[in-house]
């Protein structure tokens, strides 16, 4: 038997405030990609300031679903990310959660130790790095760590900070209809143009595999913003004012939409109606 339950990289990144006390189908199909009953599960709770009660909550759910295995990494400084019983964790583990909170958090103690190295490896060997909230944007190279929020892109309103580069070549925004942060993502975008912007709504999912495709999963919707080709004031705009951003292509993309990052394109679509399991099938091709 395969030690892990697929040798596919894949990663499952959530908008926040996924469903935990109904049908929780997020976290049931982050159960089910990572080996189901057999999983063996390992929560960082570090990003949130309620730490206990996060690892109650998700061991519960994940139990609920018949993991027994689930286990907690929680490391409070750079030093305590070197510990190697935390890694020997990370090491053994078929999936691993990062809870939301605090982004920042997540990126002072991680990048760059042996812990983050660890998300590395399990990443590499086709364990399931998943991460709600903060533990969805600290999945790029490069992160949103705070910033305003709103509609209109303000030059030099976030703040970016290093993320864990598991995710090349974008940056993820999270609750993004919910907080309104279309502004924030599309400024930083249109400053750093070889970036794809994504900003997933809550309870959403997007399943990204080894060939740089993602699936959409979840009650929301998702934004990729692609800037390869604007117009902007970007260099010369002023702190604070409203940025000009011309020629953005915008996706917005729902439940049963795969997207290729590639590409920037639509792959396929297969239109889902969870109310009633029913599925419709369309294609770009």
């Amino acid at each position: 038997m395969p030690r892990y339950p697929s040798t596919t990289q894949t990663l499952f990144i959530i908008g926040g405030a996924e469903d935990r006390v109904g049908r929780a189908s997020l976290l049931r199909r982050f159960v089910r990609i990572t080996g189901g009953r057999k999983a063996r599960l390992v929560v960082i709770p570090t990003a949130s300031s309620f730490q206990d009660e996060v690892v109650s909550s998700y061991t519960e759910v994940f139990n609920r679903f018949g993991v027994e295995s689930v286990g907690v990494v929680n490391p409070q400084s750079r030093r305590e990310a070197q510990d190697e019983a935390a890694v020997a964790l990370i090491d053994d583990a078929t999936g691993i959660f990062m809870s939301g909170g605090s982004q920042l958090r997540l990126s002072q103690y991680i990048p760059g130790t042996p812990l983050g190295d660890a998300l590395h490896r399990a990443h590499a060997r086709g364990a399931v790095v998943a991460g709600t909230s903060a533990g969805a944007s600290i999945m790029s190279e490069f992160m949103i760590s705070m910033g305003d929020e709103g509609i209109t892109p303000v030059q030099r309103a976030s703040q970016i900070s290093a993320g864990l580069g598991l995710l090349k070549g974008v940056i993820v925004d999270q609750h993004f209809a919910q907080r309104s942060r279309y502004g924030r993502l599309m400024s930083v975008v249109a400053s750093s143009p070889s970036l794809l912007g994504i900003g997933i709504d809550e309870d959403t999912a997007i399943e990204v595999t080894g060939d740089a495709r993602f699936t959409v999963h979840g009650r929301g919707g998702v934004t990729v913003i692609d800037c390869r080709d604007v117009t902007t004031d970007a260099p010369d705009a002023r702190r604070g004012a409203p940025l000009l951003v011309s020629g953005a292509v915008i996706h917005t993309l729902p439940a049963g939409a795969t997207f290729d990052l590639a590409t920037a394109s639509l792959v396929e679509f297969v239109e889902q109606h969870p109310d009633v399991g029913a599925t419709l099938a369309g294609s770009t091709h």
